[in-house]
This record gives structure tokens, C-alpha cells and sequence, in this order.
């Protein structure tokens, strides 16, 4: 929904301890293709990621807690539990 904060990829930046500057970076190397502007308009609502580039800040985001020797997957948009509005 625009205007609201994408809660879930927020929230894990956070707990990742991760900027969003480090976070749109390491979109950028798995071959995200937009702007650090836009990334950050993602996370606060202001535009809606496509299913893509929302799986890579996904993937970015998972590979983060997986360094930290956690388990904390977030859902890709084609796993079961992704609720719609996050996909």
C-alpha cells in the first residue's frame, strides 16, 4: 500500500544493522538495477517495489542474517506465506 512504510523490509533492515545505504548496495550487487533513492522510497512507502526488486532487497536482506548466524528468512514473493500487499 503506498504510503505506509514496507513494515517487513524495514524492520529487518533495522535488525540487520544495515543502513540504507549498505542495504541498496548489496541490492546492487546482486544485479538491482534502481537508484538508492528509489530503494529508500520502497522501504517508506512512497513506491511500490516490482515482485523482482523486492526479491532482491529480500535476498540481500537474508544473506545479511545469514553472516550474522541467524535464521531469519523473509518470504520471497513466490513463497506461499508472502501476503499480497508485500509482494
Amino acid at each position: 500500500m503506498l504510503g505506509q512504510p514496507t513494515d517487513a523490509l524495514d524492520r529487518a533492515r533495522r535488525d540487520a544493522s544495515l543502513s540504507l545505504g549498505d542495504l541498496w548496495l548489496r541490492y546492487f550487487a546482486l544485479g538491482g538495477m534502481t537508484t538508492s533513492l528509489d530503494v529508500e522510497a520502497y522501504l517508506f512507502g512512497a513506491l511500490r517495489p516490482t515482485p523482482h526488486d523486492r526479491d532482491l532487497l529480500v535476498h540481500a536482506l537474508n544473506e545479511r542474517f545469514s553472516e550474522l548466524g541467524r535464521d531469519h528468512p523473509l518470504p520471497y514473493s513466490d513463497d506461499p506465506e508472502t501476503p499480497a500487499d508485500e509482494a
